[in-house]
């Protein structure tokens, strides 16, 4: 049976989502490190309706039932996720494109220890990963300008293997070309990402889903919370450039979970 509570709460979701963490490229004549992750935003409360527009007085409408709201989220979601689909561009909760690919049942956990690579076959990327904290302004540091052809592992996150998503950050471009994160959207789910780590082993995840959002409406529950497994998120920037202290209007984020493990 449906979980009406569940869908309810969809519902909820899908009306308006709250602003978010991001990735942030500045633009290069601000002189700042490109690729920062930024704190989450509060929500904005609604505002009100225009004057004069309230019903009138006397008995309340009817609310449409749960089986036809039911049917007409199931519509909205089929619609959104063909969408997504056609052009790439995530306009429902990572809730459920994630799910489009589910993750495998069975997964190993492993013991801490810190990631020093990350390699992607179907992307020919073999990269260094590096440790980055917190920047001065409370958002999450990113690799410098001079280390864009490295990613950063937020140190305030699971290390790859453990449960919870590890957190790699990096660059998509520099003012000279490229950088270590420049052709991530082109993943596609079922592919694989190999992390190294720092006492040999290798943790081995499969992309579940690629998302681009808008960097005000990232998913924080969905990329900084799901402990039930262990998970991978990696975000660089992208979209459309509106230069300043935003850089790219969008971050590229995929998830991933962890299928196995094994020595280097």
């Amino acid at each position: 049976m449906v979980d009406r509570r569940r869908w309810w709460r969809l519902l909820v979701e899908i009306a308006g989502q709250a602003s978010a963490a991001s990735v942030v490229t500045p633009d290069s004549a601000d002189r700042a490190a490109p690729g920062t992750l930024a704190a989450p935003a509060r929500r904005r409360p609604a505002g009100r309706g225009r004057p004069g527009g309230g019903r009138a007085a006397g008995r309340l409408p009817r609310l449409p039932g749960p089986a036809l709201v039911i049917a007409t989220l199931m519509m909205l979601i089929i619609g959104g996720l063909v969408f997504e689909r056609l052009t790439g561009t995530a306009i429902l909760p990572s809730v459920i494109s994630a799910g489009i690919k589910p993750p495998p049942d069975r997964f190993p956990v492993m013991a801490a220890s810190q990631p020093v690579g990350i390699s992607i076959r179907a992307l020919r990327l073999d990269a260094p990963v590096h440790e980055v904290g917190l920047a001065d302004d409370g958002a999450i540091a990113a690799p410098s300008a001079e280390r864009a052809q490295e990613a950063g592992w937020y140190n305030q996150s699971p290390t790859p293997g453990q449960y919870g998503p590890a957190v790699l950050v990096g660059h998509v471009d520099t003012q000279t070309g490229p950088a270590v994160f420049h052709d991530l959207s082109d993943l596609r789910s079922g592919e694989k990402i190999e992390v190294s780590r720092a006492d040999g082993s290798i943790a081995v995840f499969e992309v579940n889903s690629i998302s681009r959002y808008d960097k005000t409406r990232l998913p924080v529950d969905q990329l900084y919370e799901d402990f039930s497994r262990p998970g991978l998120r990696v975000i660089t920037c992208g979209g459309r450039w509106v230069g300043g202290q935003v850089g790219y209007a969008d971050n590229i984020v995929v998830f991933a979970s962890l299928v196995t493990a094994r020595d280097g």
